[in-house]
């Protein structure tokens, strides 16, 4: 059990994981570019719950770091840490982290520390910096 009360498992996806990364995406209604690439190059990040994926964290690594390019977790998982806790593995893998998101998650990322600013011309979207 993690620092979270969440008896999870947090790990790079593997090719057995990859139908339940594409069904949380789509139930998320996120459209990530080059899925089946980032999976096999270990930059899609799952958290397992019971032997079943309860979250995906899409990452896009950068010289200083990482982009965040999605995260989702179930509905019935959420508020009780996953989401921290791939935000807490993929900081450990790749250093300082980035995210461009909607106003209605902010405060997510507001809880982990993000540094966050408004995107210009972007009047519902916000951008944010993890070191």
């Amino acid at each position: 059990m993690d620092r979270h009360g969440l008896d999870s498992d947090v790990r790079p996806a593997t090719d057995e994981d990859r139908l339940a990364v594409r069904r949380l995406l789509d139930a998320a209604v996120l459209a990530v570019e080059r899925v089946d690439e980032r999976l096999d190059a270990g930059d899609v990040l799952v958290a397992v719950v019971d032997g079943r994926v309860v979250g995906v964290a899409v990452l896009d690594p950068r010289s200083d770091g990482a982009h965040i390019d999605a995260i989702a977790v179930r509905r019935r998982r959420r508020g009780r840490g996953v989401g921290t806790a791939l935000i807490e593995y993929a900081r450990t893998k790749y250093g300082p982290l980035t995210a461009a998101f909607d106003a209605d998650v902010r405060s997510f990322y507001e809880s982990l520390g993000f540094a966050i600013e408004p995107i210009a011309e972007e009047s519902e979207r916000f951008e944010g910096v993890l070191e």
